[in-house]
């Protein structure tokens, strides 16, 4: 009789957000996603509700939620970190102390690297900038306030400033508060991960003697705005961390 093929509970469990997808060795299936916050054992398996999984790979950088959520399953569980072996060399000084989602994110880009290269933007909480090279290896990257947090902050920190909707904003010069506001915001972060880009890619280039740019991929909540004025940015990918969790369940778990 054929065994039916092994099917996968992926956790990305965030600051802001917790993500989970439903995946086999062919790829992801569904997704569903809740706030961080609300995140308990009722909750948990409301939300899982109807799916049928095998095996589980958490990646958290929250650690009492994550002892929340090993508690809520009974089938086995691999916790991200630079311990397992994740398809790619963690190059790193005091490797436990990179972010789950952040190998989690190395390990998807992995296979791309033959040649050149490549940095992960990612759009959370933090906006991080993780670069993983031929070998591969992942070997550091560059960690940044989040747009939110920025955007937040200035409405608490300030008696008149709203809580702004992040959009395009139609102008680079603002004619009300609310523009003004978007226009620093967006055109200003643009310009942060422009600048951040720029400095990893020269020093990149430098000390491998690699005179193509790296590739450059995004992915997090505000990865298709901020990207749409940053050409230099190859492609946005919104499931790129639950890819690459996706392919360490593949090694942890071999068929």
């Amino acid at each position: 009789m054929n065994r039916s093929p092994s099917r996968f509970l992926l956790i990305n469990n965030n600051n802001s957000r917790t993500k989970f997808a439903l995946a086999s060795s062919q790829g992801l299936i569904e997704h569903r996603v809740m706030e961080t916050r609300e995140v308990d054992r009722s909750g948990v398996d409301a939300l899982v509700a109807g799916w049928h999984f095998d095996q589980i790979v958490l990646a958290s950088v929250v650690p009492a939620r994550a002892e929340v959520l090993r508690r809520c399953f009974e089938v086995p569980l691999v916790e991200v970190s630079a311990r397992i072996n994740l398809g790619v060399q963690v190059d790193f000084p005091q490797p436990e102390t990179v972010g789950a989602d952040r190998l989690a994110n190395a390990a998807a880009v992995a296979s791309r690297v033959a040649d050149r290269p490549c940095i992960v933007v990612d759009f959370g909480t933090a906006v991080t900038f993780d670069i993983v090279v031929p070998g591969p290896a992942y070997i550091g990257g560059v960690i940044a306030p989040g747009l939110d947090v920025m955007r937040e902050y200035l409405h608490q920190r300030t008696a008149l400033l709203p809580l702004i909707d992040l959009e395009e904003p139609p102008s680079a010069i603002g004619r009300s508060t609310e523009h003004a506001m978007l226009s620093g915001a967006v055109h200003g972060y643009r310009g942060l991960v422009r600048e951040i880009l720029q400095q990893v890619s020269a020093e990149l280039r430098a000390r491998l003697g690699l005179p193509a740019l790296p590739q450059l991929v995004a992915t997090g909540g505000h990865a298709g705005l901020i990207s749409a004025g940053l050409p230099e940015i190859g492609s946005v990918e919104p499931f790129l961390t639950m890819d690459g969790l996706l392919q360490i369940g593949l090694l942890q778990f071999p068929s």
